[in-house]
C-alpha cells in the first residue's frame, strides 16, 4: 500500500434510520400491519459511508449537524472521533423510516429535523483551511440538506481555493429530475472532481436514452480530474471520463439488506483514491465493501488488510 497522510471528510446527512420488513403492499387506512424484522440505528447516506470508513480504519472526519432532542446524544454516540465538532440545532434529530421489500427494493420516509439546517458555515468550520495533499471531501444527500443545498456553488467553489479533491453523491431529488435541478446541477459539476452515482440517478441527471450517453455526458461536465462512477448493483460499477470508460464486474452474493450499498460503495471506492491506487482497483474496493456490507447481518465490512493485500496482488 502506498503511504498517505491524506482524510476523506465526508460531509452531509446523518440521521437516525429505522429499518422495517418485509412489506409488499401498503396498508389501507386506518389499519395495522406488523413486519418481521426491524432495526434502529445511525444512518443517511454520510453516515453510512462513515461507519464504513471506521470499521476500516480509514483515516476520516464525518461532518455534519445535530439537533436537540432525545435520539440527538444517541446519533452522536456512534462517531466519536467527529460529533464534538457538529453544531446543535434547537430542532428534532432526522429519522428516516426505510421498508423493506422481498424482491430487496426498498422505500423511504423522511422527516426534515436537522439535516436540512446544515449551512455552508457548518461544514467550512469542520474543514481545516488548506487541504493537505490528497485530502478528498465527499459531499452526501445534496438534496436533502436544503440549506446547503442553496450554496453549493459556494461551497464547491471554496472547496476548490483549499485545495481539495471533490466527489459528490447527490442522491434522488425528492422533487424528481425535472429542468430546474438539472440545470442547477450541471452548473456547478465542472465544480467537481467525482461524482457517484447509481444507474437511474445517472440518467435522470443527464436525461439521455441510454445509460452508456448519460454517464458520458456527466463526465464530460466534471473538471477532468476525475469521472463520473455509476453504482449498478449486482452488475458491478463503472467509472467514464472524458475520453475513456472503465467497467468492473462484481461477484454474486446472498443480498440481506441492501440499504446503504451505495455509500458504502463511496468508502471502498474513495479509500483507494485516497491511498493513491489505480482506477480499476477503486472500483474492486467499492464494490468488495459493498458486496459484504449487503450480504452480512449485522453488517460487516472487509478487512483494511485484506484490501491492502489485494491491490498489492494485482
Amino acid at each position: 500500500m502506498k503511504n498517505t497522510n491524506a482524510t476523506l471528510y465526508v460531509a452531509g446527512n446523518i440521521n437516525v434510520d429505522m429499518i422495517m420488513g418485509t412489506l409488499d403492499s401498503w396498508p389501507q387506512r386506518g389499519t395495522e400491519v406488523m413486519v418481521t424484522q426491524s432495526e434502529l440505528r445511525p444512518g443517511g447516506s454520510a453516515g453510512n459511508c462513515a461507519l464504513a470508513l471506521e470499521a476500516m480504519q480509514v483515516r476520516h472526519r464525518a461532518i455534519a449537524n445535530q439537533g436537540d432532542d432525545g435520539l440527538s446524544a444517541w446519533l452522536a454516540g456512534h462517531f466519536p472521533h467527529s460529533a464534538d465538532a457538529w453544531p446543535r440545532y434547537a430542532c428534532e434529530t432526522s429519522l428516516t423510516v426505510g421498508v423493506t421489500h422481498s424482491d430487496h427494493e426498498r422505500s423511504f420516509i423522511s422527516n426534515r429535523g436537522h439535516i436540512v439546517r446544515l449551512s455552508l458555515e457548518d461544514v467550512l468550520d469542520q474543514l481545516p483551511l488548506q487541504a493537505h495533499a490528497g485530502d478528498i471531501v465527499l459531499l452526501c444527500g445534496t438534496f436533502l440538506c436544503l440549506q446547503l443545498y442553496g450554496h453549493y456553488p459556494a461551497l464547491l467553489t471554496t472547496l476548490r481555493q483549499r485545495g481539495y479533491v471533490i466527489a459528490v453523491d447527490t442522491g434522488w431529488p425528492p422533487q424528481g429530475w425535472n429542468a430546474a435541478v438539472r440545470q442547477q446541477i450541471m452548473h456547478w459539476l465542472p465544480l467537481c472532481d467525482w461524482l457517484l452515482l447509481n444507474e437511474v440517478e445517472t440518467r435522470g441527471l443527464a436525461a439521455c436514452d441510454t445509460l452508456e450517453a448519460s454517464a458520458a455526458l456527466l463526465a464530460q461536465r466534471l473538471s477532468g480530474r476525475g469521472g463520473c462512477v455509476v453504482k449498478r448493483g449486482a452488475h458491478g460499477a463503472g467509472c467514464w471520463q472524458r475520453h475513456q470508460h472503465t467497467l468492473h464486474a462484481s461477484q454474486p452474493v446472498k443480498v440481506v439488506d441492501t440499504i446503504g450499498a451505495g455509500d458504502s460503495f463511496n468508502a471502498g471506492f474513495l479509500t483507494a483514491l485516497l491511498h493513491q491506487h489505480a482506477l480499476d482497483t477503486a472500483l474492486r474496493w467499492g464494490i468488495a465493501v459493498a458486496s459484504l456490507a449487503i450480504s452480512t447481518q449485522p453488517r460487516r465490512y472487509p478487512d483494511w488488510h485484506q484490501l491492502q493485500l489485494s491491490a498489492q496482488e494485482r
